[in-house]
């Protein structure tokens, strides 16, 4: 007798796959498959992550090569790059420990450089590792998303980060003359030695303010086509909004100097701009989609438009006589007679008393019958 083989277990793709085709063609899911898909999307954008802070880590002190074939040029270290606003200022503005004339920051701990290195690194490994988790995000909230709600937050996601780049860059870029302002004040009198967790942590507190802050125009716009913000209500308040800009620029900056302040104030001024025309041609826009007699009250007359009044002026054209013959022919029913009243009982003749009177003899439609008094 032969024995029969063993059947295989199936690996887990082969079960991911048939899970995944028993998956219903509506897209509903429940619960549990809620749970499975979110933990699957996490994981996916933590090693993402985690593969983005290895490559930041290295990259902190080591020179991309380029391709010159390409024309790509080598890519500096991330290092050199962060640190290039403070070793652009003037050599006596800097103290130099090392006295071989290179740009160093100063470290007074024995895990400062390990601790600011992997900051740095998970910095950059957010950054690059952002299309893998950006991604993850959007597909796990599309399939609850109608086709026009996807279109419009996939806009507003690509918006989102390209204004932030603009900020983050923008703040790279006057970082160097915040710094020149702030270190070389009285630079007469004292040198400053900054600390590579004082100098890194003002550059990036700046970087994230400058890219958040340039997401209020897009907090504006949104609010707008959703009906919350007029452009009715607020093109009055102007003054008013750009003094709170720079309020919230002098309050927000982490330097305090006024370069930065009103570099960002004047940026956020002019994108608030930009949003508010936004929202006035979106409100022209629905307004033409939106008849006006939809917005009056329940009790207020709606004043009419030159069609309704050309319409309303016509004469009435005169109506068209009927044709008999063409006229429908409608069924008629027999129009149903009253039964015979049956004849009065003979004079004189005895009243049975177990029978009731015939009609008409004491009253009825014929009256009562006086003609034997008569």
């Amino acid at each position: 007798m032969t024995s029969q083989p063993a059947p295989k277990k199936a690996s887990n793709a082969s079960r991911w796959r048939a899970a995944k085709r028993r998956k219903n063609t509506d897209g509903s899911m429940s619960l549990v498959e809620h749970l499975r898909e979110l933990r699957r999307r996490v994981i996916i954008s933590l090693l993402a992550f985690i593969g983005g802070t290895i490559l930041g880590f290295i990259w902190y002190q080591t020179t991309l090569p380029g391709i010159p074939a390409l024309g790509f040029r080598s890519i500096p270290s991330l290092g050199d790059i962060l640190r290039e606003p403070y070793c652009a200022l003037p050599p006596a503005s800097r103290a130099d420990f090392s006295f071989d004339g290179e740009c160093r920051l100063l470290a007074t701990g024995p895990f400062e450089m390990f601790m600011l290195r992997l900051k740095v690194g998970a910095l950059a490994g957010s950054v690059i590792s952002s299309p893998v988790w950006l991604y993850q995000i959007w597909a796990f909230i599309t399939p609850g998303l109608h086709k026009n709600e996807r279109k419009w937050t996939f806009s507003f996601v690509t918006i989102a980060v390209i204004l932030f780049l603009i900020g983050a860059a923008l703040a790279y870029t006057v970082v160097h003359f915040g710094l020149a302002f702030l270190l070389t004040i009285g630079d007469q009198v004292q040198t400053t030695a900054l600390t590579g967790h004082a100098y890194f942590g003002f550059l990036l507190a700046l970087l994230v303010i400058f890219g958040v802050s340039f997401e209020v125009p897009l907090i504006i716009a949104m609010l707008n086509i959703v009906g919350i913000i007029e452009y009715e209500n607020i093109k009055e308040k102007r003054r008013m909004i750009i003094v709170v800009l720079f309020i919230f620029a002098a309050f927000m900056t982490p330097g305090g100097d006024p370069f930065s302040m009103t570099v960002l104030a004047c940026a956020l001024t002019a994108l608030v701009e930009i949003a508010m025309q936004f929202c006035r041609l979106n409100d022209k826009r629905r307004k033409r989609q939106r008849p006006d007699w939809l917005d009056l009250d329940d009790d207020q007359a709606s004043t009419l438009g030159p069609d309704e009044v050309a319409a309303a002026s016509a004469p009435i054209p005169r109506p068209e006589p009927i044709n008999p013959s063409a006229a429908p022919v409608m069924p008629t029913r027999p129009i149903p007679t009253a039964p015979p009243s049956p004849s009065p009982a003979p004079r004189n003749q005895p009243v049975n008393p177990q029978t009731p009177p015939a009609p008409g003899a004491f009253g009825g439609p014929q009256g009562p019958d006086f003609s034997d008094v008569l």
